[in-house]
């Protein structure tokens, strides 16, 4: 009886066993078959590519991400491989120093600024001033000095052509910067896409200022976020007004002063070959009206001479090992062949303004004048003509 018994309990055991495993690999081939029907499987191993890679970027875990936060991820840069720093920036010491003690320092320290509403951390700040005086050197180096995130939105990542899809892209900006900050939303050239709203504006992009604008209100309703939003422009005055209530900061970034220009120099050849007696002060009062972009330019246009002097040696079969160092001379020489950039634009589209003197622009008024009366008198002189001989054709 008891080997009866003992025989049933272990043909049970073994039947419970056989049961389970066999549902066990029911349940596996209907999860992989359902995994290979799902129309969204691509979609889903892009997303998951694109987490591991912005993990991967920003040097930490894996985070949970929609499908929009995963477009806007493609324009995540992590501060730590951002090579510009306040160093690199020649200038522009005392804007420099308000950026480090008004934006640099909440994001930084927030344990400083959690006492109270009035030393809560900035949420906009906007840098404008003429093209190429370092305004997105200075977002950069603000990015980096504040070991923040940095997301460039990029107004064509957030156009869709699926209804709603653009607003969502725009929520998905902030959530995404929630969750990865402390974080700075960079938008240069920020009048193309906020300037102000018309009643002749696609129904799309008025959507995306509006959600846009509500999304950033929101963000200021938590005094402990730590999420800001950048922005630059050459053209202040055509933002809209609602937009310039939301940047608190305003920062004018000007032409260069002789100081400034002289320091720029310094920055930008410091670790170049150059001679040791070069006056930066001459070259800096050489350089009027020059932006820091337009000092670039002009010392990679005088560091080719030393290479144009190697190839016309190795044309005379002659072998120089390396260039010769860059010489004040080279430099004097391209200011002297050169043209601002704001001259030459000028120029190149007819408006010479710019470069021309009062009295320049009084004699081309007054030639301007004398060809207009030149050519009344002519159409007078034909209508005259026209009518004597009409009057002579009637008389006839």
């Amino acid at each position: 009886m008891k080997r009866s018994s003992g025989k049933k309990d272990t043909t049970f055991l073994e039947q419970l066993i056989l049961y389970a495993a066999s549902a066990a690999l029911s349940s596996l081939v209907l999860y992989v078959g359902l995994r290979q029907l799902d129309p969204n499987r691509d979609a889903a191993k892009k997303a998951l590519k694109h987490k591991r890679e912005l993990a991967k970027r920003l040097g930490r875990p894996l985070i949970q991400t929609n499908q929009y936060e995963d477009v806007i991820a493609c324009d995540v840069i992590n501060p730590q491989q951002i090579d510009v720093e306040f160093d690199s920036i020649g200038g522009l010491e005392s804007t420099k120093q308000s950026l480090y003690e008004l934006v640099i320092l909440p994001l930084k320290r927030p344990e400083l600024f959690a006492h109270g509403k009035l030393l809560g951390p900035q949420k906009g700040v906007l840098l404008y001033g003429p093209p190429g005086t370092g305004k997105t050197m200075l977002a950069k180096a603000i990015a980096k000095e504040s070991e923040a995130v940095f997301i460039n939105v990029k107004v064509s990542n957030l156009m869709s052509k699926w209804f709603g899809d653009a607003q969502k892209l725009v929520a998905a900006v902030f959530s995404l910067a929630h969750k990865l900050q402390p974080a700075i939303i960079f938008i240069d050239e920020v009048d193309s896409f906020l300037g102000q709203r018309r009643s002749t504006d696609n129904e799309a992009m008025a959507n995306m200022k509006t959600e846009f604008m509500a999304l950033w209100d929101g963000f200021t309703t938590d005094q402990n976020a730590r999420v800001m939003v950048l922005a630059a422009t050459n053209r202040p005055s055509e933002l809209d007004e609602a937009i310039l209530r939301r940047f608190p900061q305003g920062f004018e970034i000007g032409m260069p002063d002789c100081k400034e220009r002289a320091q720029i120099l310094k920055v930008i050849l410091k670790g170049e070959r150059v001679e040791p007696n070069i006056d930066y002060d001459r070259v800096a009062r050489l350089c009027e009206d020059y932006t820091g972009s337009d000092i670039f330019e002009l010392c990679k246009k005088a560091a080719y001479f030393p290479i144009r002097e190697i190839l016309e040696e190795e044309k005379k079969g002659r072998q120089v090992s390396e260039p010769r160092p860059l010489t004040q001379k080279d430099l004097e020489k391209v200011l002297a062949t050169s043209k601002k950039t704001q001259v030459a634009a000028s120029e190149y589209s007819g408006l010479s303004s710019v470069s021309r003197s009062p009295r320049d622009r009084d004699e081309v008024q007054a030639a301007i004048n004398g060809i207009s009366k030149l050519f009344v008198s002519r159409m007078m002189n034909s209508q005259s003509d026209s009518n004597q001989r009409d009057s002579e054709e009637a008389s006839d």
